[in-house]
């Protein structure tokens, strides 16, 4: 496979991880070995419980190419979400969600994409999302509820796979949401405000075979409205 990008930061959100997180960074490191001339990868471990952090700092160990940043608590997806954009160094970022739901080797189709429509964010969007039929129901809403409070219409703005220019993070006022799961629309709704150029592009996505996702939990989402309310707040006075 012939290089197709010189510089990459790739970031995994990692919180009680440890049965995937090996295989999730091992799938990356060979096909950045294959397609980057300089790349790093930050493993984020967000205050796991488990040997999540353990396994991670065995991977560094082996590859210096791979670093780890611990929480010292869990702070949420949010929190693990900004400490991989600011602490990334390389001028293109990829975050990919740990569980194995997704497959890294579609980074190149991400990269071709941005190449051919100069976008500044290539957004991934579930070809055929494994979860149930609740969550799906639950996404669509905030989707719509995104959509009627800020104009932003996307047709999966959680999906845990994107490609960001570095500049959109440094330009962009500095992301606010930790716990909850806002993160991602908010980083939307941001470079939207500022004029950056978004596109998207179907990616596969897989049953988790193993862990459980904690992103349904009753206090992530009303801490996700929360969020959504206080941002809506500000840019709504913020043109007064």
């Amino acid at each position: 496979m012939t290089k197709i990008i010189n510089s990459i930061s790739v970031f995994f959100p990692a919180y009680n991880e440890e049965d995937n997180i090996k295989e999730s960074v091992n799938s990356a490191v060979k096909i950045l070995q294959e397609i980057a001339e300089n790349w790093e990868i930050i493993v984020v471990n967000d205050g796991s419980t488990d040997k999540t952090n353990e396994v991670s700092e065995s991977l560094s160990k082996e590859n210096n190419r791979i670093r780890v940043i611990s929480h010292d608590k869990n702070r949420g997806y949010g929190a693990s979400l900004k400490t991989g954009f600011y602490n990334s160094k390389y001028p293109w970022i990829c975050f990919m969600d740990a569980d194995g739901q997704f497959d890294f080797s579609e980074i190149t189709k991400l990269i071709e994409k941005q190449k051919s429509s100069n976008a500044d964010l290539v957004i991934g969007y579930y070809l055929k999302r494994k979860v149930s039929f609740f969550t799906i129901l639950s996404s669509k809403v905030w989707e719509l509820i995104i959509f009627i409070l800020f104009g932003l219409k996307v047709k999966d703005i959680d999906c845990g796979f994107k490609f960001i220019s570095k500049k959109v993070i440094d330009k962009i006022d500095r992301l606010e949401s930790e716990r909850g799961a806002f993160i991602s629309s908010e980083l939307l709704i941001k470079a939207k405000n500022k004029g950056f150029k978004f596109v998207e592009i179907g990616v596969n996505h897989f049953p988790r075979k193993k862990g459980e996702g904690t992103g349904r939990k009753i206090d992530v989402i009303i801490k996700s409205f929360r969020d959504l309310l206080k941002l809506w707040k500000e840019i709504k006075f913020s043109k007064k």
